[in-house]
């Protein structure tokens, strides 16, 4: 059974909307009433910023977006991410994951540096926030921004095992494809062939949705590579993530 915004209580809102607490789900993100958010967690010159910046937008991406620019633009915007990083309201830490890509930055290694507490973050949200934020970075340069990447395919955090997939996915999810990766999806292998076999669910489902991804371009180079996993690692979790990768595969025939 689904959950409505009608199933968020008004004490729960409340809380939410004066960034006490972090959201449990998607619909308790939605719920965040954004004018009471605002003046409530940000002084006056930083708060009239983001909601000149903001206007009516309705879109929690663009929104998010926008929040994050007005503050990246702000006099001090490196203090008002270590002031906010460890803030409860997951949606104020959302706003610094676009804080971030914001920035003027030389290198996209420059990038992960602020970005890690984020990639890293115990909230769901706040993560999924941090790789959407930072993908227009790796548009701009996919070889340059999987050879950063790949120091986190054997990060101890599964967290970062999972953003280094997750940013880089050729279709991806509430973001633009990345076209060279929709052509040459190989070019992703230094990140995934680490990750093969990884224990961990959160990251297996996210190597086979990239590997899915591919599959709408590319299915020959899927099954082929899938199938090389499967005869040099022989394991469960990589038996899992080769079922779900060919799941489109399987479908069609």
């Amino acid at each position: 059974m689904g959950i409505s915004l009608k199933d968020v209580s008004s004490d729960r809102i409340h809380d939410l909307s004066r960034g006490r607490v972090a959201a449990f789900n998607l619909m308790e993100q939605l719920a965040v009433d954004w004018s009471v958010l605002i003046p409530e967690v940000l002084p006056r010159d930083l708060a009239r910023r983001v909601r000149e910046r903001i206007g009516d937008e309705k879109s929690i991406t663009r929104r998010m977006k926008l929040a994050g620019e007005a503050l990246a633009h702000s006099p001090k915007p490196m203090e008002v991410l270590e002031r906010y990083t460890a803030h409860p309201s997951d949606t104020v830490r959302g706003w610094l994951c676009y804080l971030v890509a914001a920035l003027e930055r030389e290198t996209f290694r420059e990038y992960l540096d602020l970005i890690e507490p984020f990639a890293d973050d115990p909230h769901f949200g706040v993560r999924e926030w941090a790789w959407i934020a930072v993908r227009p970075h790796v548009a701009r340069d996919v070889d340059g921004a999987i050879r950063e990447l790949s120091r986190w395919s054997e990060s101890p955090s599964v967290n970062l095992r999972r953003y280094t997939t997750e940013i880089t996915r050729p279709r991806g999810v509430w973001c633009h494809h990345l076209a060279a990766l929709k052509a040459e999806p190989w070019r992703g292998e230094p990140l995934l062939e680490p990750l093969k076999a990884d224990p961990e669910k959160y990251v297996q489902d996210s190597v086979a949705n990239w590997l899915n991804d591919a599959t709408r371009t590319s299915p020959q180079w899927v099954m082929e590579i899938v199938a090389c996993w499967e005869k040099t690692s022989p394991t469960n979790a990589t038996h899992r993530i080769a079922r779900r990768a060919l799941r489109t595969i399987n479908k069609k025939k």
